[in-house]
């Protein structure tokens, strides 16, 4: 099980970016909008920067749902390895069973 202060950072983050994802992409388009003069693209980056650094997408880090764990991860199924294992042993995962040699 991961320490709790870091699965509520990490709960912390998601929020912030579902707030900023809006405002965030306005204006990166903005900024990147090459049509527009300087100052106006120039502002806009200025703008970005005091956003929280926490409201962008690459802070985000995939979780484990169950036990909060950041390494191992299956994305399709949003879960460690280590969790993976522990409910097809108990038989909690139809059609999986965990083999042995």
């Amino acid at each position: 099980m991961a320490k709790q202060s870091m699965i509520q950072r990490q709960l912390k983050r998601e929020r912030l970016v579902a707030k900023y994802a809006a405002k965030r992409a306005a204006l990166k388009e903005t900024s990147r909008n090459l049509d527009l003069p300087m100052e106006e693209r120039f502002k806009a980056v200025l703008a970005l920067a005091k956003l929280p650094r926490d409201s962008s997408a690459t802070r985000l880090h995939n979780r484990c749902e169950i036990s909060g764990r950041p390494k191992a991860y299956y994305r399709k199924l949003r879960m460690s390895r280590i969790a993976l294992r522990d409910l097809a042993s108990k038989g909690e995962i139809p059609g999986m069973v965990k083999s042995s040699w």
